[in-house]
């Protein structure tokens, strides 16, 4: 019996354009933008900073010599990052309210601290409440020091959040991530382009 879902953020709650922030950072001048940010991972000081390797003055300093423009500061490099996210549709916060009635509710993200203190926390407030307040708990790669698919973070989620294998569904974008959470024991549904996780919910076959 399903009593808990897990939920990836980026491509299942957020929409998500990762070429919009590839031109942005390419607008700034950053060489090989298009290599360093992946769909489903990064590079560099990308990935250093989701997986809590390193702090976000750090992340500025070591992208800022990728950029062939002097006098780029912290706050446009941020700026070019958050174009990753495109936003949360208001209906997919009704649901999450509306879900956590009858589940536990939890985020699974790898994500970094840049965007999730700036612009996602900025959509979660569209209906005047704050990112914490529709979850029972978060689970970030930065703050775990892992990222999916890594058997780390299922772990660090399961222990920090009191989940219980197989009463927890997970939620997310990628075929690789789907697959590890299934091999270390849970129920795991991807989530297509188009999709939305309320529909899933409805139709999942235990």
């Amino acid at each position: 019996m399903i009593k808990n879902l897990l939920f990836d953020l980026g491509g299942v709650i957020m929409d998500l354009d990762r070429d919009r922030c590839v031109r942005a950072f390419e607008k700034l001048g950053m060489r090989d933008a298009d290599d360093f940010l992946g769909v489903y991972g990064q590079k560099g000081a990308f990935l250093a900073l989701e997986s809590g390797e390193i702090d976000a003055d750090e992340f500025h300093r070591r992208v800022r010599p990728l950029i062939d423009c002097e006098g780029v500061t912290d706050a446009e490099i941020d700026e070019a990052f958050n174009q990753f996210l495109v936003g949360i549709p208001v209906h997919r916060l009704e649901s999450l309210r509306e879900l956590h009635r009858d589940y536990g509710v939890y985020l699974l993200s790898n994500t970094n601290p840049i965007m999730i203190n700036s612009r996602i926390a900025e959509e979660f407030r569209k209906e005047g409440r704050e990112m914490r307040d529709y979850f029972d708990g978060i689970v970030t790669s930065y703050e775990a020091r892992c990222c999916k698919p890594a058997k780390g973070i299922f772990d660090y989620a399961v222990e920090t959040c009191g989940l219980v294998l197989e009463e927890t569904l997970f939620f997310d974008d990628s075929q690789a991530n789907v697959d590890a959470a299934r091999s270390y024991g849970f129920k795991a549904v991807l989530v297509k382009p188009g999709d939305e996780f309320t529909a899933l919910l409805e139709h999942f076959d235990e």
